[in-house]
């Protein structure tokens, strides 16, 4: 005799299509991947690297120099050929030395700061010395800028205290100085150097404190116990140590000197930089080809840089 067995009904899972879904990414760990990072690799994939492709496209068309209309009919290398003229060869070699003597300068006054931070600075101290670092990012870029303006001219608050202290003659050499000298500070090389100096050390002094702060006490320690000096220990263990800081922060330093046109613009003399000739190019004569083609410098330098920084080893501990 047969008995019949009782149709068992599926019970859905509670929560219905949520916890299936959850259920479902929780099995399929690359799918859950692709859920993660499908957004910002599309996001990355389309806005950025079009914009780049798009901004190389731009540099193979002309300008029509009598209507002032891009011609994109054919395309052409006259732009990169217009680039290696004497003038925007010295624009190129002019802003390259800029960014170097910038990150050279705050890589020199961060270290100090930043091993302060890391390695003695407690509690309050420390807190007041972050605040302290950060402060100058929580205003207004242009407030800043043109703050450092006022500071800079020649009726300016550093003129008034050296004039104070009868150190008059230390400002008119440097201002009389070829290559870095002007009519005043906020005039000349100088003050534009000191002008990024100021606006970029934050971005080299946190990535270095805390690349001092990850260096375990145990190694500054058995320096010490095998007879090492405190400049041996420095060059052989905290500065090797400290090079992923060193490296992260003068990208940032470097980059954004490379690239910006407004400290150029409000602070120096009348010489350009890579910014400038971009802005000028696009904004006031309209050659937008000219100025996607310039636009490629920074980013063919800063290629070249992280080449260069690999090379010597400045990633291998990141």
């Amino acid at each position: 005799m047969s008995v019949a067995l009782p149709v068992v009904t599926p019970v859905p899972p509670r929560g219905g299509a949520l916890r299936w879904l959850s259920d479902l990414l929780y099995t399929r760990r690359g799918l859950l991947l692709a859920a993660l990072l499908g957004p910002p690799l599309l996001w990355f994939g389309v806005v950025y690297l079009g914009s780049l492709f798009a901004l190389l496209a731009n540099s193979f068309f002309t300008l029509d120099e009598f209507s002032g209309v891009v011609d994109r009919s054919q395309l052409s290398l006259n732009n990169f050929r217009e680039m290696t003229q004497p003038a925007n060869v010295d624009v190129v070699l002019r802003t390259v030395a800029m960014a170097v003597s910038v990150t050279l300068a705050c890589g020199v006054i961060a270290f100090p700061v930043a091993y302060y931070m890391a390695r003695y600075a407690r509690g309050p101290q420390k807190a007041l010395l972050y605040i302290a670092v950060m402060l100058p990012l929580w205003s207004s870029y242009l407030v800043r800028l043109y703050a450092w303006k006022l500071l800079l001219a020649k009726e300016g608050a550093i003129s008034w205290v050296l004039a104070e202290v009868h150190m008059t003659w230390l400002l008119d050499a440097l201002l009389a100085t070829p290559g870095i000298g002007g009519n005043s500070l906020s005039f000349s090389r100088l003050g534009t150097f000191i002008v990024f100096v100021y606006m970029w050390l934050p971005f080299m002094i946190l990535p270095i404190q805390a690349a001092i702060e990850r260096i375990p006490g145990s190694l500054l320690e058995a320096s010490s116990d095998l007879g090492a000096r405190s400049g041996t220990t420095f060059w052989q263990v905290i500065f090797p140590l400290a090079m992923p800081g060193i490296a992260a922060g003068s990208i940032f330093t470097f980059s954004l000197t490379l690239g910006d046109y407004i400290i150029p613009q409000v602070i120096g003399d009348s010489t350009l930089f890579i910014g400038q000739v971009v802005y000028r190019q696009q904004g006031v004569a309209g050659n937008v080809p000219f100025a996607a083609a310039f636009s490629l410098v920074p980013i063919v330098v800063i290629g070249i840089y992280l080449w260069i920084a690999k090379r010597l080893g400045a990633f291998d501990a990141l």
